[in-house]
């Protein structure tokens, strides 16, 4: 039912939670933040972040031996609504690069997130 996907090199989960897990065909990705980057940084913005969690959930969907065309759901939370046309362009051009089609997404405007990132995602993604 339930299987264990290499984590290594996935970037460590800041709470008592499972950064990836797979039963039986869904992968399911807990929420993603930038993790490489410093996020208090004032040169750090929207696209940098934005980019590196698209990069990470690459990388975890690759160790759950499955593609980006795979995933099914995102769900994006989203400090300040206003970078919503930055974050997809920067979307767009990702899924068009490793799929041929869009999953489904839903976008939540949150007050904060942890480490004061930007933005974080979720995903969920459906492998036979």
């Amino acid at each position: 039912m339930n299987s264990e996907i290499n984590k290594d090199n996935i970037p460590n989960p800041i709470g008592p939670y499972t950064p990836v897990i797979k039963i039986e065909n869904l992968i399911f990705i807990s929420g993603q933040i930038a993790s490489t980057i410093d996020l208090n940084n004032s040169d750090n913005d929207i696209s940098i972040q934005t980019t590196e969690i698209l990069n990470n959930i690459k990388y975890i969907i690759e160790q759950a031996n499955a593609k980006i065309e795979n995933i099914i759901k995102t769900t994006l939370f989203i400090i300040d609504l206003k970078h919503l046309n930055t974050i997809n362009k920067i979307y767009k051009k990702f899924f068009l690069n490793h799929s041929t089609r869009f999953p489904t997404r839903s976008c939540i405007g949150v007050s904060k997130l942890p480490n004061d990132a930007l933005i974080e995602i979720e995903a969920i993604a459906y492998k036979k």
